[in-house]
């Protein structure tokens, strides 16, 4: 769904992808609504559930944390956030999300600038634990 102008995206507008862990649902993108500048969603991440290690070639991301709690892996090393609580990760830097806790989180994410192309975007590290297809962002 390509759209211009004043655009308006619930989290039901958008199905689950699962590929690469949990529940992740790319709201704002140059797809949904003609972003130019990045792309933003939210993330539900059950206990013991993963988004699986990858770094962005040519975003930062941005993770702020609305419900539960989050393991952050960043090269190596670990970063508790809770509820209220924003880390960005830059440009380049391998990094892992977890839900270490017994309840579910929520966290929402924004990725800018966006890759020349989107396959070239994200670049996994370790097997995807999901079924499916990768988030489609859209864009050139």
């Amino acid at each position: 769904m390509q759209t211009t102008g004043l655009t308006k995206i619930t989290v039901d507008d958008v199905p689950p992808n699962r590929k690469r862990g949990g529940d992740l649902r790319v709201l704002l993108s140059p797809k949904t609504c003609g972003a130019t500048s990045g792309f933003s969603g939210v993330g539900t991440l059950e206990p013991g559930e993963f988004v699986s290690e990858h770094y962005h070639p040519y975003s930062e991301e941005f993770f702020f944390v609305i419900r539960g709690s989050i393991l952050l892996r960043v090269d190596d090393r670990e970063l508790v956030l809770e509820p209220g609580e924003a880390f960005m990760v830059p440009i380049g830097v391998r990094h892992r999300i977890e839900n270490p806790g017994d309840e579910q989180a929520f966290v929402a994410f924004f990725l800018s600038p966006l890759a020349p192309r989107p396959e070239l975007g994200h670049v996994d590290c370790e097997p995807l634990p999901g079924e499916g297809t990768l988030p489609e962002v859209g864009g050139a």
